[in-house]
């Protein structure tokens, strides 16, 4: 598989590049949860963060005029164990220079062409919006709670009324994991797109309609694969992002998390337009063998390390 990916990348001119997995910075995404490691530098000691992946390094390599490249290493989210979830897993993760986000769903889909040797039936591409009011008969775009609340009494999701709270982004997360994942890309490449724009913590909002995101992201037997973006270029706005999720991290009482300020001078300098992806690799291993757990994937899961 790793072979093929490179292949891949190789016959289209895009180079591998490796960049740090310790960073004295973590990600601000308040549902990822990071890891620490004290680095002892006398006379002081400093904290720094396991990678949840490798975007910020690679973002600042684009900025600096890599041009397309891609990478494949490990990636570190803590609390996250069990069927589909190893706290180390392996992601592939690469970004096109010039790229739509339409010519990266294209790309993606030649890849799992390739990867899948034409075993796959098909590849559709749905709206997020079509396929959340398909299966849960709600508006993703416009947040009511009284509805959202009764298609969680009526799906037997009575936790996510207090879980939830008045967080459009959680509400969407908690009713898409349940009632519409289960649903997408049943033998066949399913890429979703135009996300909500309560959820582009790095993706641009979309031009032609601020409600939605240039967002896509891949599932296969409602297994998710992969999460890209048109990638955000501008320092303020993302700068914004980054302190908004900062405070809800510090309203939810989560560990406090160390905002990417070279990422942010990285932008201000010039990050080219790009799309870009994320791939979990265990997962796509998974389908490829048929296996029923990254457990039997992976050498030695986190049980066993």
């Amino acid at each position: 598989m790793l072979d093929r990916i490179r292949a891949f990348f190789a016959k289209r001119g895009v180079l591998e590049v490796e960049t740090p997995l310790l960073s004295h910075a973590s990600g601000t995404d308040p549902q990822l949860a990071f890891f620490t490691a004290d680095y002892h530098a006398p006379p002081s000691t400093h904290t720094l963060f396991l990678q949840t992946s490798p975007e910020f390094a690679m973002k600042r390599l684009l900025a600096a005029g890599s041009g397309s490249i891609f990478q494949i290493c490990k990636a570190f989210r803590n609390g996250e164990a069990g069927r589909f979830h190893n706290p180390e897993f392996t992601i592939l993760e690469w970004y096109r220079v010039g790229f739509t986000l339409a010519d990266l769903m294209d790309e993606i889909t030649a890849l799992f062409d390739d990867l899948f040797e034409g075993t796959l039936d098909l590849t559709v591409r749905s709206a997020y919006a079509t396929v959340f009011a398909q299966y849960t008969g709600l508006d993703a775009l416009t947040f009511s709670h009284q509805a959202y609340c009764e298609v969680a009494q009526r799906e037997n999701l009575h936790d996510a009324i207090n879980l939830c709270g008045d967080n459009h982004a959680l509400w969407l997360d908690f009713l898409f994991s349940f009632c519409v994942q289960p649903h997408l890309g049943h033998n066949a490449l399913q890429l979703i797109y135009d996300y909500p724009a309560c959820q582009s913590s790095l993706a641009r909002i979309k031009a032609d309609n601020s409600s939605v995101t240039e967002r896509v992201e891949a599932f296969i037997h409602g297994i998710e694969l992969g999460n890209g973006f048109y990638e955000l270029a501008y320092a303020p706005e993302q700068n914004a992002r980054f302190e908004k999720e900062i405070a809800t991290r510090a309203r939810e009482k989560l560990p406090p998390a160390v905002k990417e300020t070279r990422l942010i001078a990285a932008l201000a300098s010039g990050l080219p337009d790009c799309a870009g992806v994320a791939i979990g690799l265990d997962r796509v291993l998974m389908l490829l063998m048929k296996a029923s757990a990254i457990a039997d994937v992976v050498s030695f899961d986190i049980s066993r390390a």
